[in-house]
């Protein structure tokens, strides 16, 4: 991308975890997250319950107010990474360090066309759980895959 930052650039990757590490993730569209992408993407697999943890963007607020899902926001920008909540320690440390992660990993693949994102965020969910450990694993839920949509 030639502008630092969210632009109309880059693709928007929404990452939602919680505490024991599941996962749901989903490429939302291009520049900043909009509510509307929230209500698409997020809200399906929220629980009623839920407490949403966030950074201070603007859209996670208007969303957690208009549903009526408690909400708290940590700012990164002004050095918060913790703080004390009704929950206790709030924070978004975990989404975080999966974001470095699946960076990281994706480098090697020297830039993935945007089309295939979807599939790539798959690929990095399973190895992520550890629930695969092997090739032989890989190759097995991949023919499986691939057998289930004939």
């Amino acid at each position: 991308a030639g502008k630092r930052g969210i632009s109309r650039e880059l693709d928007c990757i929404l990452v939602a975890r919680d505490r024991s590490g599941q996962t749901v993730d989903a490429v939302v569209g291009r520049g900043a997250l909009t509510v509307a992408q929230l209500e698409r993407h997020l809200l399906p697999r929220l629980e009623r319950q839920v407490l949403l943890v966030s950074d201070a963007h603007a859209a996670y607020r208007s969303f957690a107010r208009k549903h009526g899902i408690a909400h708290e926001a940590v700012n990164l920008r002004a050095g918060v990474r913790v703080r004390r909540g009704l929950a206790g320690a709030v924070h978004v440390q975990n989404v975080n360090a999966y974001h470095q992660r699946f960076r990281q990993w994706l480098s090697r693949f020297r830039g993935v066309a945007s089309r295939y994102l979807p599939n790539y965020l798959g690929w990095r969910r399973a190895l992520d759980g550890g629930r695969i450990t092997t090739a032989e694993q890989l190759l097995r839920i991949a023919i499986g895959v691939i057998h289930s949509e004939r």
